[in-house]
C-alpha cells in the first residue's frame, strides 16, 4: 500500500487515525497503530511481513544481550551488524552479486530469483542504529519488544523514510499528545507531500518513462535535455513528497519526525547538496560510517578517502546495479573535488553563487541520468546526446515537442519556483504570515482535490522506492 492510493487515503488513514484518536490509553493506541502497520505493510508484501518482525526480533534480542552482557558487547554488536547487512546482501544483492561472478569469471552459477521486500533498505538502517546506539549508550535496551517493532514498522515511514533513530521518538511512543494543532499542520504538511507526488512528479515521471524508454535513434539533445530534467524533478518531488507525508503523518499522531530535504537544488555545492538532500540518510552514514571510519580527525587524504567509502556504500544503498554504484562514486570524486581544489573553497560574490548553482545543478543532473539508467552504456549515451546530439534529426525534436504539452509545460514551472524557498520568509514575517496561513489552506483544498482526481482518474503513480 502506498501512500498515494485511494485505498490509503479514503480507507486506511480515515480507520486508522479515527481509532486513535477514540482509543483510550497510550497502551491501545501503540497496539492499534502497531497492527494497522503490519496490515499497511502485508497489503503488499504478505509474505515479507514475516521478514520484518523477524528482523525486529532478532535486533531487539541484540539490544537485549549488549546490555546484560558488557564484556561481550563488542562481539555481540559486530554479529547484530553482520546478520542485518547479510539480510541487504541476501534480498536485495545476490542476483546482482551471482550475475557479476558469472559475467567477470565466467562461470555458470545459477542467478537466484528474489523479490526484493519493499522498503527493507529503510527498516534494516532503523534496525542497526539501534542496537549499535545500545551499545553506543545513546539510549537503553527496550525491554518490550511491541514497541521496538512498532518503531521498526510505524507504516508512515516505513516503506520510503524518513530513517528514524529510536532516540528520537522513544519518549513518543512513550507518552504523545495528539493536539487539534498539531493534526491540523499534518493534514497540511501531507496534502503537501501527496500533490508533490500526484500532481508534480508523476507529470515530470511520465515524460521521463516515455524518453528514457523511447528508442536509441531518437535521442538527441532535445530529448535528453527533456528527459534529464524531468527525472531531476521526478525523484526529487517523489522522494520528498513521501518525506514530507510521513512528516505530516506523524504529526496527526503525535510523533515529530526530523525533516528530510531542504531545498537540494539551491546548494551552490557538492557538500552543501548532501547536506539538503535525503538528510535521514546522510546522517546515518555519517554517524554510523564516517565518523567511526575516523571522519576528518585523520588528515586530508584520510578524510578523502573516508568519504568517498561514504558515498561508494550510499551508491550501493540504493540498489543493485552497476549505474547506483556509480552514481555513489560519481558524487564522492565531486567531494574530493572540492575539498582539494581552493576555487571550490573560497568565498565569492553574487556571481560565483551563481555559477556554482548552475554547476551544482548540472552534476546533480547528470548523476541522476545515471541513477535513472538501465545500464552505464544507456548512460553514457545519454550524457553524451545531451552535449553533443545537437545535429540529431526531426526524429529527436518532433519526440521533444511532444512532451512539451501545456500540463507538462506549467507543471515544469512549478516544479522550478517549488524547487527554491520562494515563499520560505513569509512564513516568519509578521506582514505576510496571515496571507501566508490563509493561501497555504486554499492551496491544500485544491490540491487535495486535484490529487483525488487524479488518483480517481489515472493509472500512472508509480512506487519508484520499490528498487531500493
Amino acid at each position: 500500500m502506498v501512500f498515494s492510493s485511494l485505498v490509503f487515503l479514503c480507507i486506511f488513514l480515515p480507520i486508522v487515525f479515527l481509532g486513535h484518536t477514540i482509543f483510550p490509553g497510550i497502551r491501545a493506541k501503540n497496539a492499534m497503530l502497531l497492527l494497522a502497520s503490519l496490515v499497511f505493510y502485508a497489503y503488499g508484501e504478505p509474505v515479507y511481513v514475516v521478514l520484518m518482525v523477524a528482523s525486529a526480533l532478532c535486533n531487539y534480542l541484540f539490544a537485549l544481550w549488549i546490555e546484560r552482557f558488557q564484556d561481550q558487547k563488542k562481539w555481540i554488536v559486530s554479529v547484530a551488524v553482520i546478520l542485518n547487512l547479510a539480510l541487504l546482501v541476501i534480498f536485495k544483492y545476490a542476483g546482482f552479486l551471482t550475475e557479476s561472478v558469472n559475467t567477470i569469471f565466467g562461470t555458470g552459477f545459477p542467478v537466484p530469483d528474489i523479490r526484493l521486500p519493499i522498503g527493507i533498505s529503510f527498516f534494516t538502517f532503523q534496525a542497526m542504529s539501534y542496537v549499535i546506539d545500545v551499545y553506543r549508550g545513546a539510549n537503553k535496551a527496550q525491554k518490550n519488544f511491541g514497541k521496538v517493532l512498532l518503531y521498526i514498522s510505524f507504516f508512515p515511514q516505513l516503506i520510503a523514510g524518513p530513517i528514524v533513530k529510536y532516540h528520537d521518538v522513544e519518549q513518543e511512543i512513550e507518552h504523545r499528545t495528539q493536539s487539534a494543532d498539531g493534526v491540523a499542520r499534518g493534514i497540511r504538511r501531507f496534502i503537501a507531500g501527496l500533490s508533490k507526488k500526484v500532481l508534480i512528479s508523476n507529470v515530470m515521471g511520465m515524460t521521463a518513462d516515455a524518453l528514457f524508454g523511447a528508442a536509441a535513434g531518437t535521442l538527441g539533445a532535445a530529448t535528453a535535455w527533456v528527459g534529464a530534467l524531468s527525472y531531476l524533478f521526478q525523484i526529487y518531488f517523489d522522494f520528498s513528497g513521501y518525506s514530507d507525508m510521513a512528516i505530516g503523518l506523524g504529526w496527526m499522531f503525535g510523533f515529530h519526525f526530523k525533516e528530510n530535504f531542504n531545498y537540494p537544488y539551491s546548494s551552490t555545492s557538492i557538500r552543501e547538496f548532501w547536506r539538503r538532500w535525503h538528510i535521514s540518510l546522510s546522517s546515518w552514514f555519517l554517524e554510523y560510517l564516517y565518523i567511526p571510519l575516523g571522519g576528518n580527525r585523520k588528515g586530508k587524504v584520510r578524510t578523502c578517502i573516508n568519504k568517498f567509502i561514504v558515498f561508494l556504500c550510499t551508491g550501493i544503498w540504493h540498489g543493485a546495479n552497476v549505474t547506483f554504484l556509480f552514481w555513489g562514486i560519481y558524487h564522492g570524486c565531486f567531494l574530493m573535488l572540492e575539498e582539494f581544489v581552493p576555487f571550490f573553497r573560497k568565498e565569492g560574490g553574487k556571481i560565483k553563487t551563481a555559477v556554482m548553482r548552475i554547476y551544482t545543478l548540472l552534476v546533480v543532473c547528470i548523476g541522476f541520468v545515471f541513477f535513472r539508467a538501465d545500464t552505464m552504456t544507456q548512460g553514457m549515451q545519454w550524457v553524451k546526446a545531451m552535449f553533443t546530439g545537437f545535429s540529431m534529426g526531426t526524429a529527436s525534436t518532433s519526440l521533444a515537442l511532444q512532451q512539451l504539452t501545456p500540463l507538462y509545460l506549467v507543471t515544469f514551472t512549478v516544479a522550478c519556483i517549488a524547487s527554491f524557498p520562494v515563499f520560505e520568509k513569509w512564513k516568519s514575517d509578521g506582514r505576510y504570515q496571515a496571507f501566508y496561513n490563509n493561501m497555504a489552506f486554499v492551496c491544500s483544498i485544491a490540491g487535495l482535490v486535484l490529487c483525488m482526481l487524479s488518483l480517481a482518474g489515472g493509472t500512472y503513480n508509480p512506487f519508484i522506492y520499490f528498487r531500493f
